[in-house]
């Protein structure tokens, strides 16, 4: 491919993202013509002196975007303009560049036509059935409208969000968290917001290290970019942290803070059991850490108690609206360790002052609306119709998944990649996220896949996009390079 020159590649940088860019950029330039096959994975990889794994990588990254599409069995093929979707034509892939979604729904509003007119079918992000909370919502929006509790006419404050705050802590009523009241919790705007925020009133000094699960929540690592701290990989077992490699890591790097996802490890599903969990908190207090858990998953009267409640001087705890109820509204919630309110109160002060205040008079009415709190239930048994097609299909793979959960995480078999089955996933109309979206940009990866339950989309495309998957890997590729 004389449009691609190793020269041309940044030594600084992820190179994947030089590959994606080069590309891009001869695509853009017309040197690349639509309907043009690429090379192989392998011939580039060599032509450019680097591993196949960056080049398959930079592939996906395109695929995604638009600019390529993948052919079962043909190859990787520049698309024809009435086949892309990119917002950003003119922006590299690299530093500069617009940042990727960290974990959102990709799927149009009132998508619920025929199985032809669904397709290609997301499954990157869980998505939620509406069964009556958009029909709520706008009721009491409407009564928000006509009489707003909270006025119109100022800035938001802590004070004046205390009955949200107060629906809050009625939501938790269930969540093992400690001795807790409505003035240790401060609103966001969504899980996200949280973490940051809470990350902002944590970290002190000029460079501290936020130590991460090894396959974790990309969340996590972007809030952590925002704040210039870098961020260091834990290894996991089955049960989550291991706390040896969680101490041998804090001391080595002299972190502040461990971000975790005890109750749904995001991605992989774990469970960390009590006793796990009390060896963690040995090792923070030992260590001076703080544990951030975030419970944005997390179903609702599991009966081990949150970090918070062991840890309850260094434990901070978070979660949303967004798999329970909608994502639409953006609010979330953070809950600060005894003492230490105020700093958390004081990040959000000093970021966006609070949530609006029609969005905080929305908060008080809807979570203790008889219908809402009816309807985690609902919206659960519904994930678990989907989650049973899944694992129909797919459970006599290496297939971790729990009920109510809406993603499953799928180990390859052998000869599947991750970034090669996600490109071959999206050319049968599947798109799914590779095991690399989760974990630290020099890491290594495991051959792995997320598949996210969109109960957004019927359930009988969903079947068929898991058949879709079911075939893929009853027939990896069959390659011999000499």
């Amino acid at each position: 491919m004389s449009t691609i020159k190793a020269q041309k590649l940044p030594a600084k940088g992820p190179k994947y993202l030089s590959v994606a860019d080069t590309i891009a950029e001869s695509i853009r330039s017309g040197d690349l013509a639509a309907d043009s096959k690429l090379p192989p994975v392998r011939d580039l990889a060599y032509q450019l002196g680097i591993t196949p794994g960056t080049v398959a990588r930079a592939y996906t990254v395109l695929t995604n975007k638009g600019l390529l599409r993948a052919e079962v069995g043909r190859g990787t093929f520049v698309a024809r303009n009435d086949q892309r979707e990119m917002a950003d034509d003119d922006v590299p892939f690299g530093q500069n560049s617009r940042v990727s979604p960290i974990e959102i729904d990709v799927v149009p509003h009132g998508n619920h036509g025929t199985i032809a007119e669904s397709w290609p079918v997301s499954l990157f992000s869980p998505g939620l059935p509406n069964l009556g909370q958009a029909g709520i919502i706008r009721k009491l929006l409407a009564e928000v409208a006509q009489d707003p509790p909270s006025g119109l006419m100022h800035y938001p404050s802590h004070a004046s969000s205390e009955q949200a705050r107060i629906a809050v802590l009625n939501w938790l009523d269930n969540v093992r968290l400690g001795r807790v009241d409505e003035n240790d919790i401060v609103l966001a705007n969504g899980g996200q917001n949280a973490i940051l925020i809470i990350l902002q009133s944590i970290l002190r000094g000029p460079r501290p290290s936020v130590l991460v699960e090894e396959l974790s929540y990309p969340g996590f690592r972007r809030a952590a970019d925002l704040l210039r701290a870098p961020v260091v990989p834990v290894a996991m077992d089955k049960d989550g942290l291991i706390p040896e490699a969680l101490e041998e890591a804090a001391r080595t790097h002299g972190a502040q803070v461990i971000c975790t996802s005890p109750d749904v490890q995001n991605p992989t599903g774990i469970f960390t059991p009590i006793k796990r969990r009390e060896a963690i908190v040995d090792v923070a207090r030992r260590l001076d850490l703080q544990i951030v858990e975030d419970a944005c998953y997390q179903s609702s009267g599991i009966p081990v108690p949150s970090y918070r409640m062991l840890a309850p001087e260094r434990g901070w705890y978070l979660s949303s609206l967004s798999k329970t109820i909608t994502p639409g509204l953006r609010v979330g919630y953070a809950v600060a360790p005894e003492a230490q309110s105020a700093n958390l109160r004081r990040a959000a002060d000093h970021s966006f002052f609070g949530l609006s205040a029609p969005l905080v008079d929305l908060t008080a009415k809807l979570l203790v609306h008889p219908e809402t709190i009816a309807l985690e239930g609902k919206v659960r048994n519904a994930f678990d119709q989907y989650i049973r097609s899944a694992v129909n299909h797919l459970g006599i793979y290496e297939l971790t998944w729990r009920e109510s959960v809406p993603f499953l995480w799928l180990g390859l078999p052998k000869g599947w990649r991750a970034a090669a089955f996600c490109q071959a996933a999206e050319a049968q109309g599947v798109q799914i996220r590779s095991a690399e979206e989760f974990v630290a940009r020099e890491a290594r990866a495991p051959h792995a896949v997320r598949i996210a339950v969109n109960a957004m989309i019927p359930l009988d495309i969903f079947d068929e996009a898991m058949l879709r998957l079911r075939r893929l890997l009853d027939n990896p590729p069959e390659r011999i390079s000499v």
